[in-house]
C-alpha cells in the first residue's frame, strides 16, 4: 500500500497493484486502473521510492517465508 498526501493535506493509501500510471505537469496525479485519480504533493520520485519501498517490503517478506518452508522440508 502506498500512503501519499493530497493537496489538502489528507492522507490517503492507494493499493500500489492498481496504479495504472503517474503523471507530474506540474501536480502528480495518479491514476488507477479503476480510472480514479489522485493529485498529490508528493513529487514523481518520491512516489516511485515508496513503490519500491512498499514492493522491496513484500517481496523480501516472500522470499523468507519460502526459505523458512524450504527449512522445514
Amino acid at each position: 500500500m502506498l500512503e501519499v498526501t493530497r493537496l489538502n493535506d489528507q492522507k490517503v493509501v492507494i493499493n500500489c497493484e492498481l496504479i495504472e500510471y503517474i503523471d507530474a505537469n506540474p501536480d502528480t496525479t495518479i491514476t488507477l486502473t479503476t480510472a480514479n485519480k489522485f493529485v498529490v504533493k508528493e513529487t514523481l520520485d518520491e512516489v516511485i521510492e515508496k513503490i519500491i519501498q512498499y514492493k522491496n517490503k513484500i517481496y523480501s517478506q516472500s522470499i523468507k517465508i519460502n526459505q523458512n518452508t524450504k527449512e522445514e522440508e
